[in-house]
């Protein structure tokens, strides 16, 4: 009796993705309560087909498929199903990143006929109700949602490869594990019911390594780089909340990873792979490459892509209750599609109902480092012997109490939320044969920090989980339905720049993107009415409104460029450019229309009220940056390199790094750094239309600027020195504290506007109520010396001497007498309100328009926020 409404569910699943199965003998073995599969193929253009991303897989299989049925105790026990050594390889398609599409697989071209007939809607199959009397429907129903509901899928061994030119990059997961827990989060077999309609779930993942290496022409790897992340374990917890006990997609899904610990690994020859792998997910999120529409806006088609990743899985209780009475032949409902097809995005979105669920997704993180490593080759004795290759560590950078957040609710809102509790970067052992860390100098730890931001966990507490499902005091884990902030304003009330500090510290960045329509209302299923990015939208009249800002606030910040550490960084960007990768997408320039069309007068009154922008707010709290006298120099054979010249090779037989204590500095301190960037959403479109204008008006050629506004509060600077114990000396002020502001315009698109005399291009004014310079000739002569260790090669590595009657002249005690052989400080003293600067076109000799706004600054634009 269950088994003919369980068997069938079960077997759409295996026979879907499976290939070479007999549903006749899967049948008799689901029966018997216990299934085992063997060295199983993968039907690889099914998953090409559903996935629709740009890859294809050139192999798949699986080692042994477990699947064990209580069917005496279905409605207490979950059903296991065990994979046993799973295996993908999966490369990028071939002409994926020229022209756009997809094109070269075998399995690829298997299924393009049957791709074909199934992008269509998928198509409902009728529940047919079971004739037998002993199991009525609303009963089986439940006890095949309860089912869905406990089914434990436990993986041993997961592997998955990527290849790319000479890029290899590999996913070993020794066991993971998906099952149901209960409200303390403790595996246990449960069910939605009134009246939380909730349902819980834990993913484990155990040991997870991820690889990176460097494949010859041959396609063999010569030799093994040190993995990039090693046995790492860490635990996702989901968390739905349905509307009704009937309802098929949840109402609210949470998704959330913690990790413990999270060290990750990176040598000279994995950073340009690893920047590769970067901005292939960079272009996948932007669909710069995968079949991605053009013209999609960066918002609505980035933020549509989260979802992706979970929402497959949500599909499978709508499926049960579809699946149910249709066996022999239920996969009439799994067929089906897109009408046309549109990339990941669209497969994505495509599991949405018209009412969109609110998605929460979050990674925490207690304690991260990424260590930057410099290989060398080893001879072996033997020439048939294989190469090994010794790896150094040279740099590292530690991060505690990370947060990751995504908040979204289909097409009209969208946020993202990161931040850091704490930061700082230091130098490990030697660099390029100079061995200034190394073990035998006993260097303090706090001499080899040139990077720190925020505060400690121990300080700070556990913060950065707030509200999270690891939080004992959220919501979800105190039987409360949780309260999200759906609607802007109330946003950027609540998630202020004091709140993100108080929460981190270090650094916090909110970006924000809401579409509403003109009524204030998000649009029938958050779909707009017309595409984001057309010129529809922008030149016509549009059903939505579109906002986009990103506030990134960087809390008290000191940075020490100390030689060992400048040329660790500079080493690191040699070796990141030590690449021939092409690049996946390559911008086109816009063609200009000779004759296009101006818009109508209702378009530009649309124009008018509401114009799309991005803005982008950055702030720079209590900054201190020190720029240390060089110890030694290496930029001679760094920055020729870093150039794309040839670098000689490294020095040779360098003599022993001997630190120089008090060590000169020159600081620069700012009490506040505030940067405001605007720019047009959709500027060819909106510069088309107003540039095609006779007329137009100041509001309209305001917004066809890209808008640059910074302030600085508190700046000064001055000479310094470093002790022994690594801290500074206060600073001896050559800059007297002042703040100044800077303003300045872009024009978009200036091949537009060559025949508008009067449009300039550019457009800079500049505020500096007062300015003054102060120094005597001993400060003068060590700012001198600071300058030539940088600029001048030293030989041998050397740093050069420092008189140290110089120094107890500049950095003498306050009260004493000055010496009678330097003479007085000289001070430069200079005033200015405010200058203002302008470029227009080499052929305009027309004065500038006296009735175009300008924007101004006063001194006291110039007080703190």
């Amino acid at each position: 009796m269950l088994e003919s409404y369980v068997t069938p569910l079960l077997m759409s699943y295996v026979n879907r993705y499976i290939k070479n199965l007999k549903p006749s003998d899967l049948q008799l073995s689901l029966w018997g309560g216990d299934v085992v599969l063997s060295k199983l193929e993968l039907k690889l253009d099914v998953l090409e087909q559903e996935l629709k991303l740009p890859f294809t897989f050139l192999s798949g299989h699986i080692h042994e498929l477990r699947i064990h049925v209580p069917w005496t105790k279905l409605g207490s026990e979950p059903v296991v199903v065990t994979i046993n050594t799973m295996e993908c390889i999966l490369k990028l398609k071939d002409g994926a990143q020229d022209d756009h599409e997809s094109c070269g697989s075998s399995s690829t071209s298997r299924s393009a006929s049957e791709s074909a007939k199934t992008q269509s809607k998928p198509r409902r199959v009728q529940q047919a109700a079971p004739s037998d009397p002993d199991l009525p429907p609303g009963y089986v129903q439940s006890l095949i949602r309860r089912v869905v509901n406990n089914v434990n899928i436990v993986v041993n061994n997961l592997i998955l490869k990527y290849v790319e030119d000479d890029i290899v990059l590999s996913v070993n997961i020794t066991s993971a594990e998906c099952y149901t827990v209960d409200e303390f989060w403790d595996r246990a077999f449960m069910d939605v019911s009134a009246p939380d309609l909730v349902l819980r779930k834990v993913i484990s993942f155990s040991d997870c390594t991820v690889c990176l290496d460097k494949r010859n022409a041959s396609g063999k790897i010569e030799f093994y780089q040190d993995p990039l992340l090693y046995k790492c374990s860490f635990r996702t917890r989901l968390h739905f909340t349905y509307d009704n006990i009937n309802a098929k997609i949840p109402a609210v899904i949470k998704i959330q990873t913690m990790v413990e610990s999270l060290k990750l690994s990176i040598t000279d020859q994995q950073l340009p792979m690893f920047i590769r792998i970067m901005e292939l997910g960079i272009a996948l999120y932007y669909g710069e490459i995968g079949g991605s529409k053009e013209g999609e806006s960066e918002e609505a088609g980035g933020h549509a892509k989260e979802p992706a990743a979970s929402m497959p899985s949500l599909e499978s209780e709508g499926e049960a209750s579809a699946l149910v009475g249709q066996y022999p032949n239920p996969e009439l409902y799994l067929q089906g599609g897109e009408d046309n097809e549109q990339g990941w995005v669209s497969w994505a979105w495509s599991f949405h109902t018209p009412k969109d669920p609110v998605v929460s997704i979050g990674f925490y993180c207690t304690k991260a480092s990424v260590t930057f490593k410099l290989t060398e080759t080893q001879a072996e004795s033997s020439y048939y012997s294989p190469q090994k290759v010794k790896s150094r560590e040279v740099l590292c950078l530690e991060q505690e109490g990370i947060t990751i957040e995504v908040l979204m609710m289909g097409e009209p809102f969208f946020d993202c939320q990161i931040g850091f509790v704490g930061c700082r970067a230091l130098c490990l052992k030697s660099i390029m044969g100079v061995k200034d860390f190394e073990e035998n100098m006993n260097r303090r730890e706090e001499d080899a920090v040139f990077f720190s931001c925020g505060e400690s966990l121990s300080s700070k507490g556990m913060t950065y989980l707030t509200n999270s499902l690891f939080d004992y005091r959220s919501p979800e884990n105190n039987g409360v339905r949780a309260e999200f902030i759906l609607d802007a304003n109330h946003h950027k009330e609540t998630y202020t720049e004091i709140a993100g500090m108080q929460r981190f510290g270090a650094f916090y960045m909110d970006y924000l993107y809401t579409m509403e329509n003109n009524s204030g209302k998000a649009g029938a299923g958050g779909q707009p009415d017309v595409s984001p990015g057309g010129k529809e939208e922008t030149a016509g009249a549009p059903q939505v409104q579109e906002t986009s800002v990103k506030r990134l606030v960087v809390g008290p910040l000191d940075v020490r460029l100390q030689s060992s550490a400048v040329h660790r960084i500079l080493k690191m960007v040699a070796c990141a450019l030590d690449h021939e990768y092409e690049p996946y997408c390559r911008p086109q320039p816009d063609a200009v229309e000779e004759n296009r069309p101006p818009p109508t007068p209702e378009e530009v009154a649309v124009l008018e009220e509401f114009i799309p922008v991005r803005l982008t707010c950055l702030t720079l709290l209590q900054v201190s940056v020190s720029v240390c006298m060089a110890e030694f120099n290496l930029l001679d054979c760094l920055l020729p390199a870093i150039m794309g010249q040839k670098a000689p090779a490294a020095p040779v037989n360098v003599l022993p790094f001997q630190p120089v204590r008090p060590l000169p500095a020159m600081r620069i301190q700012v009490e506040r750094v505030n940067l405001e960037h605007s720019v047009p959403m959709y500027a060819p479109e909106l510069v088309s239309a107003v540039s095609s204008l006779s007329q137009p008006s100041d509001n309209l050629l305001h917004h066809c600027y890209t808008h640059c506004y910074l302030k600085v509060f508190g700046f000064q600077a001055g000479l310094s020195s470093m002790d022994s114990d690594g801290s500074f000396l206060p600073l001896t002020p050559i800059i007297p504290s002042f703040s100044t502001a800077l303003y300045g315009t872009l024009l978009r698109l200036p091949e537009y506007w060559t025949k508008r005399s009067f449009v300039p291009i550019t457009e800079c004014i500049f505020e500096l109520p007062h300015f003054t310079i102060q120094a005597t000739r001993a400060q003068t002569l060590l700012l001198q010396a600071i300058c030539q260790s940088w600029s001048h090669c030293l030989g041998k590595g050397a740093s050069p001497g420092v008189n140290e009657a110089l120094l107890n002249e500049v950095y003498k005690a306050p009260g004493s007498a000055p010496s009678e052989k330097l003479p007085k400080q000289v001070s430069v003293v200079a005033n200015c309100s405010q200058t203002r600067c302008e470029r227009r076109h080499l052929e305009q000799q027309s004065p500038p328009d006296p009735a175009r706004p300008r924007r101004s600054f006063r001194c006291r634009d110039l007080q703190p926020c």
